[in-house]
C-alpha cells in the first residue's frame, strides 16, 4: 500500500512539471517567430550596408579613417584595454545556451589577456552578469532591460562610447559573443569582431562576415554605380559608425532568437522526458496494484478455506 501511495506522488509531480514544461515550449514556440522575423529583417539590410561600404572603400581611404586601423600593441604604445560584449539571456531554463555563450567569453578574456591587454567586460542579460558577479570581476557595463525585443536604439547606447573610445585611442579592439541562430535546433555561440573594421577579406555583413573589402576590381568590372555627394570619404564618416552599429543590433536580435529556440528545444526534450517517465510510472503503478489485489483476493481464499475446514 505504501508503495502504492508513493507511486501516485510521483505520478501527479510528474504530471505537474509536464504542463509547465508543455506550456513554456507552446510560449517559446510563439514568440521565437515574432524574433525570427526580426532576425531575418536585420540581414539583408546588414548585407546590404557592407557591401556598400565595401564599394565605396579603397586602399587610400582605408587608412583616413579611426575605425579601420588597427591599433599598434600595448608594448608598442598601443592601447591596453580590449572589450568584450557579451549578449545572454535574462532567463534560464534553455538548456546549455547561457553556458555556452559565457564560456567562449571566458576563453576570449583569457586570450586577450596572455596578450597583455586587460578585458574589459560589457554585459547584456541577468545571466552574464551573475556569472562574473559570483567570479568577482567587475564589468564595465551590466544592462538587464533590454530582454529579447532589442531595438536599434539599445545598439547605439551600447556602442557609441565605445566608438568615441576607438577613435580616442583608448580601446584596442571591440568583440562581440553572441548566439547565431540558424535554426530553433542550432544556435551555436560566435565570437564577432566588431572594431576595428577589417578592411581585408569580403564580408556578407549579415553572417558573421570578416571583414569588408575594398574596392579593387579591375576597369573591366566596375564597381555599383554611385553618385557620390559630397563625396566617398564624407560618406564613410556616417557609414561605418552605422556600420558598427548594425553589426551589434544584429547581435542582439540573433541573441534574442536563439534564446527562444534553444528554451523550446529544451523544454520539448523535457516534455518528451516526462512522457517517457510516466509511462514507465504508470506501468509500475499497475504492476503493483495487480500483486497488491492478487495478494488480497489470496489472503480472502485462504481464510475462507481455514473456515471452512
Amino acid at each position: 500500500m505504501a508503495k502504492t501511495r508513493a507511486l501516485k506522488r510521483r505520478i501527479k509531480s510528474v504530471q505537474s512539471t509536464r504542463k509547465i514544461t508543455r506550456t513554456m515550449e507552446m510560449v517559446s514556440t510563439s514568440k521565437l517567430k515574432r524574433a525570427q522575423d526580426r532576425v531575418v529583417a536585420a540581414r539583408p539590410y546588414a548585407q546590404a550596408l557592407a557591401a556598400a561600404i565595401g564599394d565605396l572603400l579603397t586602399p587610400e581611404l582605408t587608412e583616413r579613417f579611426a575605425l579601420l586601423r588597427t591599433p599598434p600593441a600595448p608594448e608598442k604604445g598601443g592601447p591596453k584595454t580590449a572589450a568584450v560584449l557579451l549578449v545572454t539571456s535574462n532567463r534560464g531554463l534553455a538548456g546549455a545556451f547561457n553556458a555556452n555563450l559565457i564560456k567562449m567569453t571566458v576563453a576570449r578574456c583569457k586570450d586577450l589577456e596572455s596578450k597583455g591587454y586587460q578585458a574589459e567586460l560589457y554585459l547584456v542579460g541577468k545571466k552574464g552578469i551573475r556569472f562574473f558577479q559570483h567570479s568577482k570581476r567587475k564589468a564595465a557595463l551590466a544592462r538587464t532591460d533590454i530582454g529579447d525585443r532589442p531595438t536599434a536604439a539599445h545598439a547605439l547606447e551600447i556602442v557609441t562610447p565605445l566608438i568615441a573610445a576607438y577613435e580616442a585611442g583608448t580601446l584596442a579592439s571591440l568583440d562581440v559573443v553572441y548566439a547565431t541562430f540558424r535554426s530553433a535546433l542550432s544556435t551555436p555561440p560566435a565570437l564577432m569582431q566588431v572594431l576595428p573594421i577589417e578592411a581585408g577579406g569580403r564580408g556578407d555583413g549579415g553572417t558573421g562576415g570578416k571583414g569588408i573589402a575594398p574596392t579593387t576590381r579591375p576597369p573591366d568590372h566596375p564597381s555599383a554605380f554611385y553618385i557620390l555627394k559630397p563625396g566617398a570619404d564624407e560618406i564613410l564618416v556616417q557609414l561605418l559608425p552605422l556600420y558598427v552599429k548594425n553589426q551589434v543590433y544584429r547581435a542582439l536580435v540573433e541573441t534574442a532568437a536563439s534564446e527562444h529556440g534553444a528554451r523550446r528545444t529544451a523544454m520539448k526534450n523535457a516534455t518528451d522526458n516526462a512522457d517517457e517517465m510516466l509511462g514507465i510510472l504508470t506501468r509500475t503503478f499497475n504492476r503493483a496494484r495487480q500483486a497488491q489485489i492478487t495478494q488480497e483476493i489470496s489472503e480472502i481464499v485462504g481464510g475462507a478455506s481455514a473456515l471452512a475446514g
